[in-house]
């Protein structure tokens, strides 16, 4: 009987993986239907000139869909935008700070906000984005095939098409989340990257082939992308310990196994999110140029390039600040202190309170700096990479930092789930006897 208890764990985990895994089989073949209209071969040539900039961001990130412009194109970034916006918001309004503190049923409340406010920016996108491809072309030849759809206008249905595309990827992320493993949303940005790798590889090789990089050249580069991943992984899990004890009463409690424990603070405590507002502000420029023809706007274009020395030191200042900003906004010190002291924890030698809130704001502080550094690193690392070995793909950046985050937590739901299921069954059918007194 255990070992069919065991079984049946065992499938339940092996039919969420296959949840999973199916559920991103059909995001990945959502990216090929065409959305009804386009010149996709128009499309695709104008985004490989264009993928540099803001365009080549956001491609990245739907895996492609953005080239090919098919229903997905807008992809989950509508749902991210407006996670990120809300996020700020609730530590700036207070009715969405007291959502919040309300725990799950708040927590529901804001997720609602999010998906009402990301149909909101799919609707907007999707009408800057249609009415700009019908006044486009590439070589004399317009990126649209006709400018009715039927009955329908050319816009109308690219937007109606756009928004229900959205909308699917995001219900697809919350269906991944409930009944499959891990975050569907990081998941579906994470196959949407993983995507490209197979092109990347393939595009080494041809080099290799045709001698424009030579093999020892090519096995070092592949050594070093290696030793790249491995620190970004012990950059993901570093943290710095902070000793926490428990008041003396709790401390003599048999029972109580916390008399001694920590504060864990990761060493990059704000993740991938100043990278990407980063290059979004530094990317506005170039994008803005496609649509304008202002002399200055396209001088500011031209001297933000993505391989020049001004743009990789305004990007690294950019990263810098907004770790720091998002960091303040969303580690909440006063918050931890005044929990440590309901709890009966405290710092040693640090008074509770303000005190301990003071110490542990010092701390990350202090934190960030490592953390800032370590994300200037690899978010710079591409363009020099690109630059001194000619490399056919970008290594690093955002894209990275995802991949290895999203595998990380993945790996890590996996592993609690396997451990459920150990623990499950070495109590089945333990059976516990009463210590009182028989007579």
């Amino acid at each position: 009987m255990a070992q069919q208890g065991n079984d049946n764990k065992g499938s339940g985990l092996r039919n969420k993986i296959f949840f999973t895994l199916i559920c991103l089989a059909f995001y990945r073949i959502g990216v090929h239907v065409p959305t009804p209209g386009v010149d996709g071969a128009a499309v695709s040539e104008f985004f490989n000139a264009q993928s540099r900039g803001i365009f080549g961001l956001f491609n990245t990130f739907s895996g492609g869909a953005l080239e090919q412009f098919s229903v997905l194109a807008l992809g989950i970034m509508p749902y991210i935008s407006a996670s990120i916006i809300f996020q700020l918001l609730t530590s700036a309004i207070p009715y969405l700070e007291a959502l919040k503190k309300e725990g799950e049923a708040g927590r529901k409340k804001i997720t609602q906000y999010t998906k009402y406010a990301t149909i909101v920016l799919a609707v907007i996108q999707a009408s800057g984005i249609s009415t700009w491809l019908a006044t486009q072309n590439i070589n004399g030849k317009t990126l649209i095939s006709s400018g009715m759809i039927g009955i329908i206008p050319f816009k109308i249905m690219t937007i109606i098409t756009l928004v229900a595309g959205t909308a699917f990827v995001m219900w697809l992320g919350d269906q991944i989340t409930e009944k499959g493993i891990g975050n569907g949303t990081s998941l579906i940005i994470f196959t949407g990257i993983a995507a490209g790798i197979p092109s990347g590889a393939q595009n080494l090789f041809a080099l290799v082939s045709t001698g424009e990089i030579k093999f020892i050249i090519a096995l070092l580069l592949v050594i070093f992308m290696a030793a790249v991943v491995a620190a970004v992984v012990y950059m993901e899990v570093a943290q710095r310990k902070v000793a926490i004890q428990y008041s003396q009463k709790l401390a003599n409690n048999p029972m109580n196994s916390l008399a001694s424990s920590f504060l864990p603070i990761k060493i990059n405590p704000s993740g991938v999110i100043p990278p990407i507002f980063a290059s979004s502000l530094l990317m506005f420029p170039s994008t803005l140029a496609q649509f304008t023809d202002v002399p200055w706007i396209r001088g500011m274009s031209e001297s933000l390039n993505p391989d020049g020395v001004v743009f990789n030191i305004i990007f690294v200042a950019l990263i810098v600040f907004f770790a720091f900003f998002y960091t303040d906004i969303t580690f909440n010190s006063d918050e931890i202190a005044e929990n440590l002291k309901k709890s009966g924890a405290f710092v040693p030698g640090v008074r509770a309170g303000k005190s301990t809130s003071e110490y542990i704001r010092f701390v990350v502080d202090r934190i960030n700096v490592l953390g800032c550094f370590y994300l200037s690193v690899i978010c710079v690392l591409p363009g020099l990479l690109t630059q001194s070995f000619n490399i056919p793909f970008y290594f690093g950046g955002t894209s990275l930092l995802i991949l290895v985050g999203v595998a990380i937590d993945t790996s890590q739901q996996i592993q609690s789930h396997l451990l459920s299921q150990k623990y499950d069954s070495f109590l089945k059918g333990v059976k516990i006897r009463s210590r009182r007194v028989q007579f």
